[in-house]
């Protein structure tokens, strides 16, 4: 059974600084799949944050987030982490780990949540002062 956990959401300060681990399970590793963040806040409609292809040969960023998230496989390749640094309070938001089943190195589905398989639970990101 696949399965995707995400963790390390909280309240920061703007400015502050947050990093997620999205852990999977479920007989895949990250040599075999994509794995792509997103978000959603209240009202509005879900955003695709950063994704990371097979063997972590592309990684993607939204316009928004560009420069001050990274995506990063852990070393024992069932993990992925959202290091998120100079929060804004428009960075609030559910965040949600996904799976995309494909062995591609160069491409990984940044906006289109439609292409991915499992997804976590989601954790709350809150910055505010």
């Amino acid at each position: 059974q696949v399965q995707l956990v995400e963790s390390g959401g909280g309240l920061v300060q703007p400015g502050g600084s947050l990093r997620l681990a999205c852990k999977f399970s479920g007989g895949f590793i990250l040599d075999n799949v994509g794995i792509g963040w997103f978000r959603q806040a209240p009202g509005k409609e879900r955003e695709g944050v950063s994704c990371i292809s097979a063997r972590g040969g592309t990684i993607y960023y939204g316009d928004s987030v560009q420069g001050r998230f990274t995506i990063t496989r852990g070393g024992t390749k069932d993990t992925v982490y959202l290091q998120m640094n100079s929060l804004k309070p428009e960075d609030t938001a559910v965040y949600y780990c996904a799976r995309w089943d494909r062995d591609s190195t160069t491409y990984c589905p940044l906006t289109q949540a439609n292409e991915y398989d499992s997804w976590g639970q989601g954790t709350q990101v809150t910055v505010s002062s």
